[in-house]
């Protein structure tokens, strides 16, 4: 018997309403690379740390995480540019 994945439409949780371009979890002030960028530098914090650390769900944090390893290239570079124009404004 085979069975299929379920889909998840990141669309339900990822927005681009706020923060300009930079992708953020809907209905929060959180982009998706503060999100990823938690993982990435605390990789023993794991979801149910990540979820206490910014009062997410188990799913708004799977999907952000989800959503920044479809599109690394893209945030990362969004991220790049929002620190640089920090640095310049804060020199």
């Amino acid at each position: 018997m085979v069975t299929s994945a379920s889909t998840v439409e990141l669309t339900h949780y990822i927005e681009f309403r706020r923060f300009g371009a930079r992708p953020h979890l809907r209905g929060r002030r959180i982009p998706v690379a503060v999100i990823a960028s938690a993982a990435r530098d605390n990789p023993v914090i794991g979801i149910e740390g990540l979820q206490i650390a910014y009062d997410l769900s188990e799913i708004e944090v799977l999907a952000a995480l989800l959503y920044y390893e479809q599109h690394q290239e893209e945030i990362d570079a969004q991220e790049a540019a929002v620190n640089a124009e920090y640095q310049q404004f804060s020199a």
